[in-house]
């Protein structure tokens, strides 16, 4: 199977194309000019590199029709830190870019395109989220990744691509972006230090990032599989509870900075989903518990590695 996986410098990509590879897949991967490849050191030499900017594709539309990949997994995103959610490069470079991204696999003679969304499409409910759930954002970011999602369906469905469309509630594991909440907290207590933080009440549904990306590929074999998915461990526990096993792993007698920072304006104080139409759909199941996958976590950045 030859595909293309954008996004693929990322956390979830970078798990994604050996996934991937394991099965014997063709994968060319699009990153950006100035990407660093750190997270793909050990697959690099089996991948195809394509650079260009979501924003502008032309540099490799050429190369993209003569690859003619079977097969889109749309992964790449501008802007997703907590601090760029209302910026406007979510409308300009995410919407725009990921219209043309569809526009291209059509002409390169896809069979499938698969893009990850996010659960702020959904916006604020304190219930599990599931896929008919009415879509309420509270962000541009939520607002951006909803317009992809119903753009990709109607255009892929007329131009006759399978469609795939998995709202993404969040992910962990080695190699994370460190800005995010998991490896921050692990940096700081590593240094013992007491991480700032909310009183940590909102309920967060993390999927070990293997999985999610087995989850991926689980789509992208299943030729009957196309709509919108969500995808997710769908276990909630409240962050606070998360956080403390994390704590545990490394050292019992560290303190956690509870109380000590607001909530976000936009924060989400429930974040869970049903994942039943997924496990329908596909046989996916995630296979890795909250407390294997910590304990992985924790022994990666423990090994001192970085985005360097």
């Amino acid at each position: 199977m030859r595909c293309l996986v954008t996004g693929a410098t990322g956390h979830l990509g970078s798990y994604l194309i050996p996934a991937l590879l394991r099965r014997g897949w063709e994968v060319t991967a699009l990153v950006r000019p100035e990407s660093d490849l750190w997270r793909l050191a050990d697959a690099s030499g089996a991948v195809n590199i394509l650079r260009a900017d979501l924003a502008d594709l032309s540099p490799i539309s050429q190369a993209v029709r003569a690859l003619k990949p079977e097969i889109m997994f749309h992964l790449a995103w501008q802007g997703v830190d907590a601090n760029s959610r209302n910026d406007s490069a979510q409308v300009t470079t995410n919407v725009s870019g990921s219209i043309a991204l569809i526009q291209l696999a059509r002409e390169a003679g896809c069979r499938a395109w698969i893009g990850v969304g996010s659960q702020a499409e959904y916006g604020p409910y304190a219930v599990p989220l599931k896929e008919d759930l009415p879509a309420r954002p509270l962000t541009t970011y939520g607002v951006s990744k909803l317009c992809v999602g119903l753009f990709a369906q109607k255009l892929c469905e007329s131009n006759g691509l399978r469609c795939v469309w998995l709202r993404l509630l969040a992910v962990y594991g080695p190699k994370d972006d460190e800005r995010h909440v998991i490896p921050t907290v692990i940096r700081r207590l590593q240094e013992k230090k007491k991480p700032p933080l909310t009183p940590g009440e909102q309920i967060c549904d993390y999927l070990f990032v293997e999985d999610a990306a087995e989850a991926l590929h689980a789509v992208g074999a299943n030729s009957s599989v196309q709509g919108v998915f969500n995808l997710s461990a769908g276990e909630g526990r409240p962050l606070r509870d998360i956080l403390g096993m994390i704590r545990d792993r490394i050292d019992p007698a560290l303190a956690l900075g509870f109380g000590e920072l607001p909530y976000r304006s936009d924060q989400v104080m429930h974040m869970q989903a049903d994942i039943s139409k997924l496990r329908q759909a596909t046989g996916w199941k995630p296979k890795v518990s909250l407390k294997d996958g910590i304990a992985r976590t924790v022994e990666w950045y423990q090994g001192d590695h970085s985005a360097s």
